[in-house]
């Protein structure tokens, strides 16, 4: 049976990419944009199968509307990919209180009320599968994105306690972590703060580690979201990308390592 999918941010990057890959596998799918004319050229080939939404994720009425919108228009929603976000660079120090603020509004907060306009009816239907599109940046850290590496993060904890509410009611969650792609993620749609002369040796040293990084091509990543739409039983977690499970791998022996160096100490302090 033909998938029913609602994914935001479909206007450039990934979700336009998975967009139009869903269409041509014969799914029918409501896509979300703030500038609807991004998908008018899908619209044009694929007709009545696409249902073209302009939405600001920010605003939590307009999410409620989506979904039901994309319930009425298709009878059902199966999945749900909460793909809207944008990133900020900056250090921590040099962000203002308003990019703070903008950037979870759109990576978590929007994702959030998709998610609980969506919840009750795949509650009633009995299935769904909730895909919420994170990073490697919600699993380890990168210096100059500590806002983004937060608003990933949250997405993390949200997603995986989420995942253990809704199992009953035959509800999967998963998260799709990349590594870095060549999208528009540092591009038009990022922010970039004020900066400040005391970190622009780190943005040196970071930019010329930049230069050897073996970015992924978005349209690779294609094969494995449909595997992960298809699957039964599918993952809480799924890294994309060659460089994602090495960061990753790295990262978490960083921590386990420090882990064990404390491990006396912890236990200490535990009080009998």
């Amino acid at each position: 049976m033909s998938k029913t999918i609602l994914i935001t941010g479909a206007s450039r990057g990934f979700g336009q990419l998975w967009t139009k890959a869903f269409l041509q596998q014969g799914y029918q799918v409501a896509a979300t944009a703030r500038n609807l004319a991004s998908l008018n050229k899908l619209k044009a080939q694929f007709g009545p199968q696409l249902l073209p939404i302009q939405l600001d994720v920010t605003d939590r009425g307009a999410a409620s509307r989506a979904v039901e919108q994309t319930k009425t228009q298709f009878g059902r929603l199966d999945v749900l990919i909460n793909n809207a976000g944008y990133g900020l660079f900056g250090s921590v120090e040099e962000t203002s209180e308003q990019q703070a603020r903008d950037l979870m509004e759109t990576n978590f907060f929007g994702l959030l009320w998709l998610t609980q306009a969506a919840l009750p009816i795949m509650r009633e239907q009995g299935y769904g599968h909730i895909i919420q599109v994170s990073s490697v940046l919600g699993l380890i850290t990168w210096p100059n994105v500590g806002l983004y590496n937060a608003s990933k993060f949250a997405v993390e904890g949200l997603s995986e306690t989420l995942a253990s509410e809704v199992t009953d009611f035959g509800i999967h969650v998963s998260l799709v972590e990349p590594a870095p792609y060549a999208t528009d993620y540092a591009g038009s749609s990022a922010v970039i703060t004020q900066p400040l002369a005391a970190y622009a040796p780190l943005k040196a040293r970071l930019q010329a580690s930049y230069a050897d990084l073996s970015v992924g091509q978005p349209e690779a990543t294609t094969a494995a979201i449909i595997q992960l739409i298809e699957s039964e039983q599918p993952p809480l977690r799924l890294l994309l990308g060659k460089l994602a499970y090495p960061l990753v791998k790295q990262g978490y022996d960083s921590r386990f390592a420090e882990w064990d160096a404390w491990e006396q100490v912890a236990t200490a302090a535990h009080g009998d």
